[in-house]
């Protein structure tokens, strides 16, 4: 039997497990990832961190937990049940828990293009940072015009003979520190106003379409548009969701069901401004509206 069982193990799960911990719960952090958040290249806005990777951050974050007495366990969630406790299964394993944190983040959006998952790993990528190595010397494109997509356009543009930026704005939604980074690099181009439309090649991707009807010559296509709420899991709790299925959190990150709470990019709490800051302080608020929760059962 656990206090808490948190489900996901990226910035909002992670700060979570580490509050709970100093709250002296029987912390569990169930996840298979440690967040999108290891994808990025640079985290250049997390406090106290001039520079540095994701993936480091992130196991920074790991090991603090870790170290205050939380346990983690690299496993996948498949279900949940609501009986005097909650009851949650994954792929090996049955845990019993009083209190659970929904911290599963988002998972990134795709194109839904025809032949787009035929030319997955064969030049269709979600991650730069993975995949943008197996692109030296050849011609890239990224499509977006968030910060993840200038971030993408500058990691390629390190090693890519020519990157072009694809956004079907006229104006990039990055920061502006992303938008003077990337406009003083040579070999990147903007291409705004426009959107991928079709994908083609034999056996790999080899050109992209876009509705201005130019076509251009690609090895490699990543994708940079965004991510839609990880929910599945909400289901059999049935918890409530917005109209763009985030969970729907009160101020103390508490969902509509009793010891249920919700943390990170997968709530309706912070502005929507999905940021490693913002999940991490959404984690912190979640485990001690989880103690308070805990402490009320014993008081009962």
């Amino acid at each position: 039997m656990y206090d808490l069982i948190i489900i996901g193990s990226g910035p909002a799960g992670l700060s979570a497990a580490i509050y709970a911990t100093r709250y002296d719960l029987k912390t569990l952090v169930l996840g298979n990832t440690l967040g999108m958040i290891t994808e990025a290249h640079k985290v250049e806005n997390w406090p106290g961190e001039k520079s540095i990777h994701g993936f480091e951050l992130m196991q920074k974050f790991q090991n603090h937990a870790k170290f205050l007495g939380a346990e983690i366990l690299l496993e996948t969630v498949v279900d949940i049940e609501k009986q005097d406790n909650f009851i949650v299964k994954t792929e090996n394993n049955t845990f019993e828990a009083k209190s659970i944190i929904f911290a599963t983040g988002t998972q990134k959006r795709k194109l839904n293009l025809e032949n787009e998952e035929k030319y997955l790993s064969r030049g269709v990528s979600y991650c730069a940072t993975c995949d943008g190595p197996f692109f030296k010397g050849k011609v890239t494109a990224v499509v977006g015009g968030g910060n993840a997509a200038l971030m993408a356009a500058h990691i390629l543009a390190q090693t890519s003979s020519k990157v072009y930026i694809i956004y079907r704005g006229n104006e990039f939604k990055a920061q502006p520190a992303w938008v003077d980074k990337i406009k003083i690099i040579e070999n990147v181009e903007f291409i705004m106003n426009a959107n991928v439309t079709q994908l083609h090649g034999e056996n790999k991707l080899e050109k992209i379409v876009l509705d201005t009807n130019q076509e251009l010559i690609v090895d490699g296509l990543f994708i940079e548009i965004g991510s839609i709420p990880t929910i599945e899991l909400t289901k059999p709790l049935s918890l409530e969701l917005d109209g763009h299925k985030h969970i729907v959190v009160k101020q103390d990150q508490s969902t509509n069901i009793k010891g249920v709470f919700a943390a990170g990019d997968i709530t309706t709490n912070s502005n929507m401004f999905r940021q490693v800051v913002t999940a991490a302080s959404e984690g912190a608020i979640a485990a001690n509206s989880s103690f308070q929760f805990i402490r009320g059962m014993k008081n009962e």
